[in-house]
């Protein structure tokens, strides 16, 4: 009887884990403007964390390996300015910046891997985020020489909803064909309704050139993550385990009043 009680024991928490939907991980830097105006406050706020964007939970975050500004041609180191700032209960990062200049800036950050157990894989997004500044248009295209990196191929700034984002996924500096590209919606205050689990995380593929093509449907910050795995595992608790590799930008809309 006892191990008739430990074997259903096992078999409820395994179909309980099989039922229970996958939640797509997302790298964040959310800033507190993304089009800084004239009369606009020069200084913004960046949020750094990891995150389901559409549920609202947050994962603990480590201290980032890197975090830099690449703007007018040059890139600065910002990892100094980060400064620890819980949300949802669970580490995650803030840092404040002043636009000195007109221009785009393009923020990004490298984490430290994030090991997670349910997927039995280590976890790498490079995330990476736009900011215009003072009327100049320029920029919004710059690498940050992320290993995996989404190139906006529309500016990433400016849209309304409805509007087409599209992006070129590069992979060591190079397209990466077929890449699958999960996108998803801020969804803060949960707000939105998802009818099924399959409307959480929109999937699309990248296409033979790694480009791949989205329209974002409402207002807010919306998050495109394209994914591939590292030729490299990681050690954990004595074993090797595979890295899934995350190239990730974020682009807000806007609806028409």
């Amino acid at each position: 009887m006892r191990h008739l009680t430990k074997a259903l024991i096992v078999a409820l928490l395994l179909t309980a884990f099989a039922a229970a939907p996958a939640l797509a991980h997302f790298g964040a830097i959310i800033p507190s403007d993304d089009i800084v105006s004239a009369g606009d406050p020069k200084t913004i706020r960046l949020r750094v964390a990891f995150m389901h964007p559409f549920e609202g939970h947050y994962m603990d975050m480590q201290r980032p390996e890197a975090f830099t500004v690449t703007a007018g041609g040059k890139r600065r180191d910002l990892l100094g300015a980060l400064e620890r700032k819980p949300l949802g209960g669970k580490a995650a990062w803030e840092a404040s910046y002043r636009v000195t200049r007109p221009g785009d800036y393009v923020f990004a950050v490298t984490p430290r891997p994030y090991w997670e157990p349910a997927e039995r894989k280590f976890i790498v997004h490079y995330t990476k985020v736009v900011v215009n500044a003072l009327g100049l248009e320029e920029g919004w295209g710059t690498e940050a020489g992320l290993p995996v990196e989404i190139v906006p191929l529309t500016r990433p700034y400016g849209l309304w909803a409805g509007n087409v984002f599209q992006g070129l996924v590069k992979k060591g500096g190079k397209p990466l064909p077929f890449a699958e590209v999960e996108v998803e919606f801020l969804n803060e205050g949960g707000r939105v309704k998802a009818p099924d689990d399959p409307f959480i995380t929109q999937v699309v593929k990248a296409d033979s050139g790694g480009v791949f093509t989205y329209a974002m449907p409402r207002e807010g910050w919306w998050v495109f993550s394209a994914l591939t795995e590292a030729d490299y595992t990681l050690r954990h608790e004595g074993k090797e385990y595979p890295v899934e590799l995350g190239g990730v930008i974020w682009v807000r809309a806007r609806e028409m009043r």
